[in-house]
């Protein structure tokens, strides 16, 4: 699954540190997602979306043929 969460966060001026602990997790688990290695919860999702004032589809792309991989 893609994700635009590290160009919305810049776009925002928001540190990895700031997100990660307003979402309190982990700033590696931050980079993780901006970096594709690690799927969101579906509870972590929310949040994430929340955090931005955005629909989860917004930040979160996923492919029907990533299933297929």
């Amino acid at each position: 699954m893609k994700n635009r969460l590290e160009e919305i966060r810049k776009q925002r001026g928001i540190r990895q540190e700031e997100l990660a602990a307003a979402l309190r997790v982990s700033r590696q688990t931050v980079s993780s997602l901006e970096n594709g290695r690690y799927n969101p919860s579906i509870t972590l999702a929310f949040k994430i979306a929340r955090y931005f004032g955005m629909k989860i589809e917004e930040l979160f792309i996923y492919g029907e043929d990533e299933d297929e991989k």
